[in-house]
């Protein structure tokens, strides 16, 4: 066998003993705010610790309708359970966020609202869903996902155009193909909702697959809206996307929380701290706590949810 030859090893002559620099001192962390002091200072403290956040988003003040109710919902796979018996209400104009831990059953959870969760055999489920009082299982599986539209983790616009992306919804609920020009009109209004139109108006044959990851994202959410749903679930829609996007994204879920109810997944406990009116804390698929946001990272009720917030666990 050849021998190989290990590379040199390079030597930094100095002139004088080297100087060693004194550890840096850690800071401790910020005293959490008393319960007295609940709200947007003790969120900020519990959320966070001793980073600062960026402000608040301010509670919407439109009517809340409900739309949807969760009752005693229990999901299993292969018989074991991912969901325990959690009830909640999903409101038009709020945004509700799931939050807790990889693998507690708040992705399941989502999926469940517009029954994605039967496209894995082994599912099973307890409990009822309903939708504007109408239990989901009574529901044509494509109504109810045209109701109940989706944005998932990763952008995944289809490999067409930018205008073929959103009439691609509108086509498939039509009865007859309609043309470009009927679209258009339908089109550049979900564009607008979605944030969009001003950075695509011209140029709408553009592919999709060119657009920046936060225009993917936004361009997803269009092709959702267009087919104007009731609720929009969101399952991490900023994870893969830089703080700029997050940010615009962010806005577009407070204008859209007016029109429609909104429930978001999100590892991001700050993004759920500025962006949701109501919070649920999941953990090992059980629903641990559910309130007002100022509540739950201000004043949480239960010690888990206080271990979670406060970087405990995680």
């Amino acid at each position: 066998m050849e021998r190989v030859t290990p590379p040199p090893i390079r030597r930094i002559v100095l002139d004088r003993e080297p100087t060693v620099a004194p550890p840096r001192p850690v800071p401790a962390p910020a005293p959490a705010a008393p319960a007295s002091a609940a709200g947007a200072n003790g969120a900020a403290a519990h959320a966070a610790g001793a980073t600062a956040l960026r402000g608040r988003f301010r509670p919407s003040a439109g009517p809340k309708v409900e739309r949807m109710r969760i009752e005693q919902l229990s999901v299993f796979y292969d018989g074991k359970p991912a969901v325990r018996e959690v009830s909640l209400p999903v409101r038009k104009g709020e945004v509700l966020a799931l939050i807790g831990p990889s693998g507690c059953g708040k992705t399941t959870l989502l999926r469940s609202l517009n029954r994605l969760v039967e496209l894995t055999p082994s599912a099973s489920r307890t409990g009822r869903i309903l939708l504007d009082d109408q239990d989901l299982d009574a529901i044509e599986v494509t109504d109810l996902r045209r109701r109940v539209s989706m944005v998932f983790q990763q952008p995944n616009p289809f490999p067409m155009s930018v205008f073929d992306n959103v009439a691609y919804a509108l086509r498939e609920q039509a009865s007859r193909r309609p043309g470009r020009d009927q679209l258009r009109p339908q089109v550049e209004e979900a564009l607008r909702r979605a944030g969009l139109w001003d950075e695509v108006a011209d140029d709408l044959s553009h592919p999709a697959l060119r657009l920046s990851g936060g225009q993917q994202q936004r361009l997803c959410i269009a092709r959702a809206l267009a087919v104007r749903p009731e609720v929009l679930l969101l399952d991490e829609p900023c994870s893969a996307l830089d703080p700029r996007s997050t940010a615009t994204i962010e806005e577009l879920i407070l204008k859209l929380r007016d029109e429609l109810a909104v429930v978001i997944v999100t590892h991001n406990l700050q993004q759920a701290y500025r962006i949701a009116d109501f919070v649920g804390f999941m953990y090992l698929g059980e629903l641990v706590e559910y309130g007002p946001a100022d509540q739950v990272f201000g004043d949480p009720r239960a010690k888990r949810t206080k271990d979670y917030i406060s970087g405990g666990f995680g």
